[in-house]
């Protein structure tokens, strides 16, 4: 490992072959547009289109190590078609078996072959496109197959714009590379009537780029071909995954089709912001915006920021070079070299080069530096390494300080930007500058003696040891992993994942955490179940059932979700969602005693007056049932599943659904169950219930076994005229020429409905019961209340008494009496 910064000259081309060519076609004025290696690295094919008159393009290979083998030179007038790209198919059933494609825009395809002792060696020559007027716009090689984009213009030359926006098509053909040759595979059609895309391959997937000039409601989005899976993926960095359509063997996806249904989402998105992209080695998808945002956009959607380069806003000629070496991004812009860590974001290096054009090559052999080719010579750059003293702080010091800026800027209200150098600088956040110091009292106790901290950082040493004690263990168990036999690694794995998933869930739940608890739940699916388990406590008591001891905070954190307004979280699927796939795949019986746990923990965790409480929130029971509904296979076990999801919600709506999908199957015996045990819960299901069922029972009878326990449930509201009134409204209709008595004895007839009837008109009227009381009363008119006696005020002028009889007939109507 070389120490950081040191960038040293590793040829100046006397070595390579015809290097006194190569240093002319690098020479100011011949810019070349590409320079590409070679799979293996030995090789370097170098484009020259913008050659000054009257020479003519060429693509010139050459060997990069050795004198031996003549080098490759294919020039062509412009008469003859431009040439549209370089591919390097490889062969996978033998590693290290590659040819050199070069593919024209009306689709001739030379593939060269260098042979040691012999130069390069033409092996084939194709016809990729089918019809005189096609052009290939782009071109890619993605394994052993060759995939293109190509233009086929409409028949009628007055067609309208729609149409001839989308005259291009996707297309693939696979190539056996063999020793004594190539045999090519038929032409297949991945996608039609599309706009034109831009083809980029990574190992595994092809992304599908739209082009400067696409269509308007074309360029808000991109699209991703898995060859292996058969499907088609569509993604938006402003909205994450959208959707996924699996292709018909033999056959390809026309491009509206597969935008059926979701044209509405797709128009309302952002158009795409892109300036530069390349493809990582892990199969992403870098995107330099043209504010200078780099990004990595996954196969699956997921869109993940990664640095901004401080040039600020770019313009259309600034040249970017992208290249990832390993997890380490390097990005050289305007004779600037960044070397960014792809995990944290953090900018491990920035060199200030002499030369502005720099073409990244491969490094073989030498995995810890970086190569890259300028019209003086291949120079190589050595990664950061702290233990060697390229950098004074460790790595961890600087996230301290790179996860504060991001704290404090979401605080704050000034629009200026915030560094890490302000930040050490300003003096005016010393949380930081308190933790750093600590860090590097603690992390370094063994490699040197420990410097004395401050009382003050002292006292909060005490304070956070128990997260050092966890953060220093974490690190022990990663290194234990890394030591350890395949046997071991089983065990290490479940402890590490249990450690991460309790770390995240006592963190803040935002975006960056839950996209890496979808990526734990993916990668390791066993034991993210078996941690959840434990940071949820999840067990059962000897009852049977389903009971957990987490805190009320983790709880919010494991019920939080997206509101209903909100659209997609960048391809991230919410935590209940993860443990609920979770409980589908290890334990799915368990799963409706879950969803009914967390509803009674909903309320502890939300207070109804609360601000961020679940109005709005789906439904814990229609989450969950959504995350059953996206399995590829249903079967039995599902069904009922999804009865049980719908029961334990207790809600009305879910209870009389549950009840309908019964009735459907049929299953009228559980049918009665839930009836009888969902009418208690209130009034108006009760009478919900029974109408439903008193409409079965009109129009067949399979419920007849159970009138003896249906009829109680009849509603104390429900009358005679009002059960008539329902069973005539659900009576089968009458076939023509019916008898009075079917032989088949599946008629509804007087004698069945009589027990009811019985039942409500025994029952006494509620206005009776309103008025019971008064009725009973042993004696009428009832008693005479108590009089209050006050003296009335005196009328003015008169002093003289009230006459007895108007006393008298007073007291004689209060009683009743007839006067």
């Amino acid at each position: 490992m070389k120490p950081a910064g040191t960038l040293r000259q590793l040829s100046d081309f006397s070595d390579l072959s015809r290097g006194r060519r190569l240093r002319e076609l690098l020479r100011h004025g011949e810019e070349p547009r590409s320079v590409r290696p070679s799979p293996d690295g030995r090789h370097l094919v170098v484009l020259q289109e913008n050659r000054p008159p009257p020479l003519p393009p060429r693509v010139v290979a050459f060997q990069r190590q050795g004198g031996g083998g003549a080098e490759l030179e294919r020039s062509w007038q412009p008469p003859q078609p431009a040439l549209a790209g370089l591919v390097f198919p490889q062969s996978p059933a033998a590693p290290g078996r590659w040819a050199l494609g070069i593919v024209w825009e009306h689709g001739r395809t030379e593939l060269w072959r260098f042979v040691p002792a012999a130069g390069w060696q033409l092996l084939q020559t194709l016809e990729l496109c089918q019809g005189a007027r096609a052009r290939v716009v782009s071109v890619c090689s993605q394994a052993s197959s060759l995939v293109w984009c190509e233009e086929r213009p409409p028949l009628d030359a007055h067609s309208d714009a729609s149409k001839c926006a989308f005259r291009f098509c996707v297309c693939a053909r696979a190539l056996e590379l063999g020793e004594q040759g190539v045999r090519p595979g038929p032409v297949r059609i991945v996608l039609h009537n599309c706009p034109e895309y831009r083809v980029l391959a990574s190992p595994q997937h092809v992304f599908l780029l739209p082009a400067s000039g696409a269509f308007a409601t074309a360029s808000n989005f991109l699209l991703v071909w898995h060859p292996e899976q058969a499907k088609l993926t569509i993604a938006a960095p402003s909205a994450g995954f959208v959707r996924s359509k699996a292709l018909r063997s033999g056959s390809g996806s026309d491009f509206r089709k597969l935008l059926l249904g979701s044209v509405g989402l797709l128009s309302a998105l952002a158009p795409l912001d892109v300036h530069t992209c390349a493809v990582s080695s892990c199969g992403a998808l870098l995107l330099v915006s043209r504010k200078g945002a780099v990004t990595a956009l996954e196969a699956d959607g997921t869109q993940r920021h990664v640095f901004d380069l401080e040039a600020g806003p770019l313009a259309r000629g600034d040249a970017v070079e992208l290249k990832t070496y390993g997890s380490t991004l390097a990005c050289v812009l305007a004779g600037v070299l960044y070397l960014v860590d792809q995990n944290s974001g953090r900018v491990i290096e920035k060199k200030i080069l002499s030369m502005k054009e720099v073409h990244f090559l491969e490094s073989p052999g030498e995995e810890d530096s970086i190569q890259f080719l300028t019209p003086t010579g291949i120079y190589s750059f050595g990664f950061s390494n702290p233990e060697d003293g390229g950098r004074p702080e460790p790595c961890l010091v600087e996230m301290v300080f790179e996860e504060a800026c991001r704290y404090y800027q979401r605080r704050s209200l000034s629009s200026s930007r915030l560094t890490v150098e302000k930040l050490k600088k300003g003096g005016a956040f010393q949380a930081p500058v308190a933790l750093t110091a600590i860090l590097q009292h603690s992390l370094h106790q063994k490699q040197k003696p420990a410097g004395g901290l401050q009382d003050t950082y002292a006292e909060l040493l005490s304070a956070i040891s128990m997260e050092l004690q966890s953060y220093l263990s974490l690190e022990l168990l990663k290194t234990c992993m890394v030591s350890a036999s395949e046997s071991e690694v089983e065990s290490y794995c479940e402890e590490l994942v249990e450690q991460e998933v309790s770390r995240v869930l006592h963190s803040d739940m935002d975006k960056d955490n839950l996209a890496y608890l979808n990526s734990v739940f993916t990668s390791f699916p066993r034991a993210a179940w078996k941690a959840t388990r434990s940071c949820l406590q999840l067990q059962q008591n000897g009852d049977g059932l389903l009971v957990a001891r987490a805190t009320p905070e983790i709880w919010k954190k494991v019920l939080g979700g997206p509101q209903q307004e909100e659209v997609g979280q960048n391809g991230a699927v919410p935590l209940f969602e993860l443990i609920c796939a979770s409980f589908l795949k290890f334990k799915p019986k368990w799963l409706p005693s879950f969803v009914e746990l967390t509803q009674q923990y909903q309320s502890i965790s939300w207070p109804y007056s609360s601000k961020e409480g679940l109005e709005g929130r789906v439904p814990l029971y229609k989450r969950a049932l959504g995350v059953l509904a996206r399995k590829s296979k249903h079967n039995e076990v599902d069904d009922e599943l999804e009865l049980e999801l719908l029961l334990c919600s207790k809600r009305p709506k879910a209870v009389l659904q549950a009840l309908h999908l019964l009735i459907r199957l049929k299953q009228w015996q559980r049918v009665v169950e839930v009836a009888e045990k969902f009418s208690k819960l209130s009034p108006l299901l009760n009478k919900e219930i029974f109408t439903t069922l008193l409409a079965e029972f009109a129009q067949h009878r399979e419920l007849d076994p159970y009138l003896d326990t249906l009829w109680p449930l009849c509603p104390a509201e429900l009358s005679t005229s009002d059960i008539l009134t329902v069973v005539l409204q659900h009576l089968p209709c009458s076939q023509q020429d019916a008898v009075p008595f079917s032989s088949k004895g599946n008629q509804l007839t007087v004698g069945l409905l009589k027990p009811l009837l019985q039942r409500v008109m025994q029952r006494p009227c509620v206005q009776d019961e309103m008025y019971s009381d008064a009725l009973q009363s042993p004696t009428f008119p009832p008693p005479t209340p108590p009089r209050e006696h006050k003296n009335p005020p005196k009328a003015v002028g008169s002093d003289a008494p009230q006459p007895a009889g108007a006393r008298t007939s007073a007291s004689a109507l209060v009683r009743g009496d007839t006067v």
